[in-house]
């Protein structure tokens, strides 16, 4: 872990790389001299533990590059990742000390945190960055309410479906430029053990389902990180969930597709079986 003190604003805070889409977007001229000077750049190797479970943590702020992981240990030593953390989220809990789920590095991750107090001071007298705050809360526990529905009651196909929608439309509102080509490209950010345990599969599960999307023509696989979204029509009937599409490009696709298709494709995702320890693909 390296540590970097503040800078001048201009030199940081208006050229940051996630500014227009963290809350701190929401700070006037101010609010967000405020935040330079209260804030300071973290970094930690792949694999560092941020925070530890249960540990006190004085860690609030911005994931500028890179991603966490969030990760949930039971007393027997089974361990669930519970969430990530990509560019632009914030991590950490104000108001509250205590971290109630590890923080992991799952990559080269730099952030920017703040000073705990000051940041907790700073939104009682900004309400604007108030609002911003409650407004990431309730979208992370939305997303937190759309995963125990995956998990619940999703196959391995619809899950790695949805996953790999998620990816996409978080990478197309972020103005990725190989998102938002016309067969658009999407990238894994955690290894596929990881993946394993944040889906609820398993690694052969995982292999054999992508590569099963890549013979219906869905998906065409660069290498394990990286797929190209042939069919994104299609890898929306997969994944069962019409509120993925939430780009007019997708819903372009969805209008253009052969409805044979994508009752065909949404038919054997149902079909796919529920558990981690799928075995055989159709």
């Amino acid at each position: 872990m390296t540590f970097q003190g503040s800078t001048k604003a201009h030199s940081r805070c208006d050229q940051c790389a996630v500014q227009r889409r963290s809350i701190c977007h929401a700070a006037d001229g101010r609010a967000r001299e405020e935040l330079n000077r209260i804030s300071h750049i973290r970094t930690f190797a792949a694999g560092e533990t941020v925070t530890a479970e249960g540990q006190e943590s004085c860690i609030v702020g911005n994931v500028i590059t890179g991603v966490l992981k969030l990760v949930k240990t039971l007393s027997d030593g089974r361990q669930q990742i519970v969430g990530l953390l990509l560019p632009s989220d914030m991590v950490g809990r104000v108001f509250e000390t205590t971290s109630r789920f590890a923080i992991e590095a799952a990559s080269d991750v730099t952030l920017c945190c703040f000073e705990r107090r000051a940041f907790e001071a700073l939104l009682a007298r900004e309400p604007e960055l108030e609002h911003a705050m409650l407004v990431r809360t309730l979208d992370e526990l939305d997303a937190a309410r759309d995963w125990m529905l995956l998990l619940g009651c999703q196959t391995v196909l619809e899950r790695i479906a949805g996953f790999l929608l998620i990816l996409l439309c978080r990478s197309r509102s972020h103005g990725n430029a190989a998102a938002l080509e016309t067969t658009p490209r999407v990238t894994i950010p955690i290894g596929r053990r990881d993946m394993a345990i944040y889906l609820g599969t398993t690694i052969e599960t995982i292999s054999r389902t992508v590569q099963h999307m890549a013979r219906q023509g869905v998906i065409r696989i660069e290498n394990s990180r990286h797929f190209d979204i042939v069919d994104r029509a299609g890898l929306i009937a997969m994944s069962g969930r019409k509120d993925y599409m939430n780009a007019e490009l997708m819903e372009a696709d969805m209008a253009r597709a052969s409805p044979a298709r994508t009752v065909r494709l949404r038919r054997q995702a149902v079909a796919m079986p529920l558990g981690p320890q799928a075995q055989r693909l159709p």
